[in-house]
């Protein structure tokens, strides 16, 4: 219903409506009650009213989508666990054997004392780029049964973007935590922090300081976002954060972290990831099939090291990606039914400086 078309008594009704059809805290409950009564006394005034009652109403739209008490179910099984991690990863068994061990602790804990709030710690990858800090964390969540949400660092120079502007502001309106509980829809997803070392000079401190609190689990289940201007418990939340290096992190937000040192690939690694992962996957992207594109063993020495070293798979993953479509190009012009990348044609295929 618009605006035009309702008394403002009804306006009022609409937005108590709201909050009593779900489960919300009780204090906030108390807190919503007070601004329905300043409704009740602006309702004299039409213009102020209706200017009052769309930022109530905004703030009411975000209160009633935090998910307050919905969680998801954890999937504690090992071996399940495993099988997944090694889908996905080649190597870093290290780590590996850490987020299992994390997963056992969750299960035992649940299970001998299920009232007690498991708090995990955060893990912080560290690593140079392309060496599997993201999509590690990705597994944690898939291995959990839980939804993630990215937070991008690069450049970021303004802490509100993590915990929102105070209401007083018209545009005012929550910051990524809350943003992305609401958008998961439980209150116990994976949070990535990606690549905290990477903020913006002017803001390192402010920045530095949320973390601390977002990280802190004395502190984090009591997390107020200025829009909200409620606590928030972020207790069940599991945070995970990345970076290059540690030097422009703070040492009161290292000492809440457990540092995880990423390994830069050998080029054997590397063959195996290109050949076992990253090419069935580019084959899946771009609609080919193993029949359709092959290429000569001899060849993988020289596909995962075209131009000196690189730590990380990135500048790999693209080229393979790169040669699947110039693959599907030539198929789909009636050029050829099959290809064979050899020592003849790999020119054609790889980048060559």
């Amino acid at each position: 219903m618009d605006s035009t078309v309702l008394t403002t008594k009804e306006a009022i009704k609409k937005l108590v409506d709201k909050v009593t059809a779900i489960k919300i805290p009780e204090n906030l409950s108390s807190k919503l009650d007070e601004s329905f009564a300043q409704l009740e006394i602006n309702s004299q005034n039409e213009e102020t009213f209706w200017q009052n009652y769309h930022l109530v109403s905004k703030y009411i739209d975000w209160i009633v989508n935090i998910p307050w008490f919905n969680e998801s179910k954890d999937i504690l099984d090992l071996r399940d666990a495993k099988e997944k991690l090694d889908k996905e990863h080649y190597g870093l068994e290290n780590i590996k054997e850490r987020i299992l061990e994390y997963i056992s602790v969750i299960s035992l804990q649940k299970s001998r004392n299920p009232d007690e709030t498991v708090h995990a710690p955060v893990l912080l990858f560290v690593g140079l780029v392309g060496t599997g800090k993201t999509t590690i964390a990705k597994s944690i969540a898939q291995v959990l049964g839980r939804e993630l949400i990215r937070i991008p660092f690069g450049g970021l120079g303004d802490p509100h973007y993590l915990r929102g502007h105070s209401r007083t502001r018209p545009d005012a309106e929550p910051g990524q935590i809350i943003k992305g509980l609401v958008h998961c829809k439980t209150r116990n997803p994976v949070i990535l922090l990606d690549e905290i070392d990477r903020v913006a000079d002017d803001a390192l401190n402010t920045i530095m300081g949320v973390l601390v609190e977002l990280l802190d689990p004395e502190q984090n289940n009591n997390f107020v976002d200025h829009y909200l201007d409620y606590p928030v418990d972020l207790s069940q939340v599991i945070f995970c954060a990345t970076c290059n290096n540690t030097s422009r992190i703070a040492t009161a937000v290292m000492d809440r972290l457990e540092v995880i040192q990423m390994p830069s690939y050998t080029d054997e690694e590397k063959i195996v990831i290109a050949r076992d992962y990253l090419l069935p996957k580019a084959l899946k992207a771009t609609g080919l099939t193993v029949s359709d594109l092959q290429i000569s063993p001899s060849l993988w020495a020289q596909i995962v090291r075209p131009l000196g070293f690189d730590a990380g798979v990135r500048t790999l993953q693209r080229n393979i990606e790169a040669m699947c479509r110039k693959v599907a190009k030539i198929i789909l012009e009636g050029k050829s039914k099959q290809i064979v990348v050899d020592e003849n044609n790999i020119k054609i295929f790889l980048p060559q400086w």
